[in-house]
């Protein structure tokens, strides 16, 4: 039950905290999402754990995506993509719209990259032109 209640916080935390990043009065917040003043209050207090669909409510008001709320409720498993992806995410100087066209923007190039790896080969070694080795060239 414990646990329940932890990710009841959890979530009720980030939504205050995407809520104080935006600027939105709990009371916009409210009318924004469709959702009823004290009934939301709960949710940051972690009083309440809201179901999937007041969750996509408060991230349209939010104007952030409803996975990261569903990730943060528990809902999805967190997406994978290692300690860039990690650190993206865990900014909370971006919003939750920038995070999501870096990750984007990531995963691109990491796709790219791993389709011209195998038709790619390794390029030939440069002669070393060092000052040493002009030098053992020139003896």
């Amino acid at each position: 039950m414990e646990k329940v209640a932890d990710i009841a916080s959890d979530i009720g935390e980030y939504i205050r905290q995407q809520r104080n990043t935006a600027k939105i009065s709990l009371r916009q917040l409210s009318k924004l999402a469709g959702v009823s003043n004290p009934y939301l209050s709960q949710i940051e207090r972690g009083v309440r754990k809201p179901s999937a669909e007041i969750l996509q409510q408060i991230a349209k008001g939010l104007r952030i995506s409803a996975e990261a709320l569903y990730v943060q409720a528990g809902i999805l498993d967190l997406p994978t993509g290692g300690p860039v992806g990690d650190a993206i995410r865990a900014d909370a100087e971006l919003t939750e719209r920038q995070k999501q066209v870096l990750l984007d923007v990531y995963e691109s190039f990491r796709r790219e990259n791993a389709a011209a790896r195998p038709a790619a080969s390794p390029a030939p070694e440069a002669p070393d032109t060092t000052p040493a080795a002009k030098t053992e060239e020139s003896a």
